[in-house]
């Protein structure tokens, strides 16, 4: 049987500034990679929470067909927000439980919906620690921000 998983990432030169963000998709069977996809863009003006926002809806979103798919991802955020926090967030209407707007609510409901057509398992792992899927999504995340650099 083939499993599937995605290794997502955002980067952020400055924070509002230049951001990046990378998905690296992997089909398994056991150990064997059978195959494996780089996704990567970026945005001129934006923070890092919307780049790794950005990472996990464009796995998502790529995959033609509902899917069982595995979610990696460095970012408590991403995580916590899909699997704890957005429960509460859209009981409130989209208000935080201190009453205010959520941030980067656009990109949540987006989020939202795209895992809603997978059944979804969501893993953390730590940033920067060697994790080479992890470091080929951080690389993709950096080459999908370079364009919006200055100077570039």
């Amino acid at each position: 049987m083939t499993d599937l998983f995605a290794y997502t990432d955002g980067a952020c030169s400055g924070n509002p500034g230049p951001g990046g963000w990378g998905a690296l998709l992997i089909a398994r069977d056991g150990d064997a990679v059978v195959k494996s996809r780089d996704l990567k863009g970026g945005e001129a003006n934006t923070t890092n929470n919307r780049m790794e926002l950005l990472a996990a809806i464009s796995a998502l979103e790529s995959l033609s067909r509902p899917s069982r798919i595995t979610m990696v991802t460095d970012s408590q955020y991403v995580k916590n927000g899909v699997t704890s926090w957005i429960h509460g967030w859209k009981r409130n209407g989209w208000k935080t439980s201190a009453k205010k707007p959520v941030k980067n609510d656009d990109l949540w409901k987006r989020l939202d919906a795209a895992q809603a057509r997978h059944d979804v398992t969501w893993e953390w792992v730590k940033g920067h620690a060697g994790h080479p899927e992890n470091e080929r999504a951080d690389e993709l995340a950096r080459a999908g921000m370079a364009p919006f650099k200055p100077g570039a």
